[in-house]
């Protein structure tokens, strides 16, 4: 299984940090991934907030492209609904020739922060048919030399983009952030993969997982096996995994609440499309902590033995493709991040990628 790490410029909203403090630590560590034996790094799209601080992560791919060898990149994701579409597949066409013959995942979403649909004046309400006419522009302008369409928010004249794309199958790569049944069936019909950003406990990720191949097969589409986020921590010892995974994966969980407003259910409820958060929402403003401990349960902590163990777990789970660690979040500090994702990269990634287990030796060592 290719295994990959995400970066998010997170700014902790109880401990903020100079901007550029947090991108000159997150691109360190961006810089390890390469030599530390991963396959790909990957983005993630968020603005007008410090929960995540890559405003344009397809330019975050480009210049991490510049600065690589051998390394493939994905976004998770790039949300339609807040560009232009012809500018985006612009910009898809520009970073496929910068990485050459390397391998391009395009995640997709639609979003579902009102902080940031406010923000680019754009109704949350209409998110789902924007989403959809936006995948279709996306894909005509990569597939086709000229193009047009005629949609509800897009008008667009016979035209071409230049340049044109490297690749013409650029569209086999084309995932899509799913977190609700709903959106498994837009996504299923555009013909994209399933990028799971996990958000609840796995087995229903996996009931969505399930729903999204019915759809598949309902509008005839392939089915393509889905690409697994989680957060990690990897540590020498269970108790200092469990510790620090209680803190800095806790407080990210409290920024997700924080940006998606997941204790004020009301503004999902009034907003067409969103039934599932407005439950999301309602859980996280009656029980925060459970939203927390949840969130925490899900992701992938523990010592090299134990990440190696729920990895396989999680994979089965999902029939996964391929996994992406996100190693730096909340309030953690850059060598804390960067001696878990040493670890993990020594003594967990070769045994993810190879299928073989992990030596025994040391388990009972330290506590573990």
């Amino acid at each position: 299984m290719k295994v990959g790490a995400s970066f998010f410029c997170q700014n902790y909203f109880r401990a903020q940090k100079p901007d550029w403090q947090v991108y000159q630590d997150d691109l360190t560590l961006a810089d390890m991934v390469e030599p530390l034996g991963f396959d790909s790094i990957w983005g993630v799209e968020h603005h007008f907030s410090p929960y995540t601080m890559i405003p344009d992560v397809l330019q975050f791919l480009t210049y991490m492209a510049g600065r690589t060898k051998k390394i493939g990149f994905g976004s998770m994701v790039v949300v339609l609904p807040w560009h232009d579409p012809v500018r985006v597949a612009e910009q898809i066409a520009m970073l496929d020739i910068y990485c050459g013959d390397r391998e391009l995942t395009l995640g997709l979403g639609r979003g579902s922060g009102r902080i940031e649909y406010n923000g680019f004046r754009v109704p949350m309400g209409e998110s789902r048919e924007r989403f959809v006419e936006a995948a279709e522009i996306v894909r005509l302008a990569l597939t086709q030399e000229r193009f047009s369409y005629k949609g509800k928010f897009n008008q667009i004249p016979e035209m071409s983009i230049r340049p044109q794309p490297r690749r013409k199958n650029l569209t086999d790569r084309f995932y899509g952030a799913i977190v609700s049944p709903e959106t498994g069936d837009i996504m299923a019909q555009q013909g994209m993969g399933m990028l799971v950003i996990p958000q609840k406990a796995w087995a229903d990720h996996k009931q969505d997982y399930d729903h999204f191949k019915a759809s598949c097969v309902k509008f005839g589409q392939p089915v393509k096996k889905p690409i697994v986020v989680s957060f990690i921590y990897c540590a020498e010892t269970a108790r200092e995994a469990a510790a620090g995974a209680e803190k800095y994966m806790g407080n990210y969980a409290d920024t997700a609440i924080n940006h998606y407003e997941y204790d004020e259910p009301e503004h999902f409820r009034n907003t067409k499309g969103y039934e599932y958060h407005t439950k999301m929402a309602e859980a996280g403003k009656n029980n925060p902590q459970d939203f927390r401990n949840l969130f925490t349960k899900t992701q992938v902590f523990g010592t090299p033995e134990q990440c190696v163990e729920t990895l396989r777990t999680v994979a089965s789970t999902m029939d996964a493709e391929e996994f992406v660690g996100v190693f730096k979040y909340a309030d953690m500090p850059l060598e804390v991040a960067q001696r878990s994702m040493k670890l993990f990269a020594t003594e967990v990634l070769p045994h993810i990628k190879s299928g073989t287990s992990p030596a025994t030796q040391s388990a009972a060592a330290g506590g573990r």
